[in-house]
């Protein structure tokens, strides 16, 4: 926990080394300190196939789902430093985003807890 799920248009990997993308995506989220470094996974989904706006423009979109108990200001401000961060990387891109939704606690199972 957290996860951190990229979609983007397939050109965008080739235009960084996906490895770079998920390193720089992983230490900003570190760095808000919200989380363990050993706690934050992160995973890139490159689509050939969509549309932006009835176009085939580049695209990136974080998804970022965390455990409940941050403010809304601490999830907005991981929000902000992603999608700068990722703004700096690729200057090019038109459209980069990110939300932010909380696991439900009471809900979340992993293999640790069976």
């Amino acid at each position: 926990m957290p996860h951190f799920v990229i979609d983007c248009s397939a050109h965008v990997i080739s235009v960084k080394d996906p490895e770079e993308i998920l390193r720089e995506v992983h230490d900003t989220a570190e760095s808000t300190g919200l989380f363990a470094k050993g706690d934050i996974k992160v995973r890139i989904n490159p689509f050939t196939l969509y549309r932006v706006a009835n176009t085939k423009d580049d695209f990136i979109h974080v998804f970022g789902h965390i455990m409940g108990g941050r403010t809304t200001e601490q999830k907005a401000e991981l929000s902000r430093r992603i999608v700068s961060k990722l703004k700096d990387m690729f200057p090019a891109v038109p459209v980069i985003s990110m939300n932010v939704s909380d696991f439900d606690k009471a809900t979340y199972c992993n293999r640790k807890m069976i």
